[in-house]
């Protein structure tokens, strides 16, 4: 059986957690953690001294285990009740087992909340869109999870110092801006969400 078909078949079943180890020379992360909460799984990549979290929802789960399994050479997937080991050798050689009766995984009821990002995804952001992090129907694209969840981490800083102090305007000044695209989205949050007057000023 091919490996397109035998991701198809566990895919299917709705697994609850998947691991990706083993890594190829061009593989970017060391290993890769799936677990599933809902409607979507949560994604943890991890490097020899970092860990990046994204989510990926349940209908692009397939694509995604597609294009990580070449840069691996072990997957081990976890359904209700069984551990679906594949591994892939160095020519692409695939051998698969199923091992039953595994005590079940229980999912934890963080996954199952949805984080509440301040600039969410389903809204027309134009900044985020020229940087490529949405599309134009404002869905974040698909590698670029991880560059959304920093922007938002960075407006929740702008958010926290804002938070009690009545502003009805406000100045921006950005030095070594580049191409200023990060501060066309704090004056995209600054005016639309927090309904304040802000005036721009870039300098790169």
């Amino acid at each position: 059986m091919e490996l397109s078909e035998i991701l198809k078949q566990i895919v299917s079943s709705e697994p609850l957690k998947a691991v990706f180890s083993k890594p190829s020379k061009d593989a970017e992360y060391k290993k890769i953690c799936y677990s599933r909460g809902g409607d979507s799984y949560s994604v943890e990549k991890f490097t020899q001294k970092q860990a990046f979290r994204s989510s990926v929802s349940n209908e692009e789960l397939y694509n995604e285990f597609i294009d990580e399994a070449a840069h691996y050479g072990q997957i081990n997937i976890w359904t209700d009740g069984a551990e679906h080991i594949i591994l892939i050798s160095k020519k692409g050689h695939v051998s698969y087992r199923k091992k039953s009766e595994v005590p079940n995984i229980k999912i934890a009821n963080t996954h199952n909340k949805k984080k509440k990002y301040i600039i969410e995804e389903g809204t027309s952001v134009p900044p985020l869109v020229d940087m490529g992090i949405f599309t134009k129907e404002g869905k974040v694209v698909r590698t670029m999870y991880d560059k959304f969840r920093q922007i938002n981490r960075f407006i929740e800083l702008i958010n926290d110092e804002l938070k009690g102090r009545e502003r009805k305007s406000i100045n921006i000044i950005d030095f070594g801006c580049g191409k200023s695209y990060l501060t066309f989205v704090v004056y995209y949050y600054l005016t639309e969400i927090m309904g304040i007057r802000a005036y721009h000023r870039a300098r790169s």
